[in-house]
């Protein structure tokens, strides 16, 4: 069942969103060559914490994290450890938390320092196919429009989006209905209304669409090990249009 918010729940939610962001930009900033994923976990934590909220994965179906640190093939999931950051690496960072009862979840995707620019393309298109994703969000349009959004975008710059895994519906569950396909078609889907609250999350790969499983157990990435970018935003429907709540 998709749960529709009221406008008081969706201020909380904005709350929460905004204490996500920034944290996320404090790690933004943190992040350099060098630096290990554990560290940038440590800290996400540390942050939300201070802000009076509790992480929202750690612990989420064993997930052993705060954050996820997916870098290169990794696509999303990846779990933080000693393993440096270099030059040349892309990261993506993907930060959820709770704050009163209502959860928020993002995601960025970083170059280390100069990176290839095929690599700076990549990212550049899934921020923008995000940006494309949520301009669609207004009511009466459809989840379908708002997936086409995504893969026409990503598409038409030469990449190819991640079938296999989505957005999805947030509020008072990390994940809840609808799922939001980085794919699709126009006026299919649920129909958005005033109210919903979605995670919508473009995941575009430079060569095949193909996944497996990691070898850390929680981790996805490409099956041709070339490289993915990922980004997202929590995002309510209002009267006005799209909200971005995680800004």
């Amino acid at each position: 069942m998709i749960t529709i918010k009221t406008p008081e729940e969706i201020e909380l939610m904005a709350e929460a969103g905004q204490l996500l962001a920034k944290v996320m930009r404090q790690l933004k900033e943190t992040v350099k060559p060098g630096l290990t994923t554990q560290q940038l976990d440590e800290l996400a934590e540390e942050l939300i914490i201070s802000y009076q909220a509790r992480p929202a994965f750690k612990g989420y179906q064993g997930f052993p994290a705060t954050l996820c640190t997916s870098i290169n093939e990794q696509i999303v999931h990846g779990i933080p450890s000693q393993r440096q950051l270099v030059e040349g690496d892309i990261l993506s960072l993907d930060i959820g938390l709770i704050y009163r009862d209502f959860y928020a979840d993002m995601a960025v995707t970083l170059p280390i320092g100069p990176v290839s620019k095929e690599a700076q393309r990549l990212i550049q298109t899934t921020k923008k196919a995000l940006r494309k994703a949520i301009a669609r969000v207004k009511s009466g349009k459809t989840i379908g429009d708002v997936s086409f959004a995504v893969q026409k975008h990503v598409q038409a710059d030469g990449f190819q989006v991640v079938r296999e895994l989505c957005g999805h519906g947030v509020g008072r569950q990390l994940h809840e209905k609808p799922d939001v396909p980085n794919f699709g078609y126009p006026n299919k889907g649920p129909l958005l209304k005033e109210g919903m609250v979605i995670a919508i999350e473009p995941m575009a790969v430079l060569g095949q669409p193909g996944i497996e499983q990691g070898p850390d157990g929680f981790s996805y990435q490409t099956a041709d090990k070339s490289l993915s970018a990922h980004f997202e935003n929590t995002v309510a429907v209002t009267k006005e249009g799209p909200r971005i709540l995680t800004e």
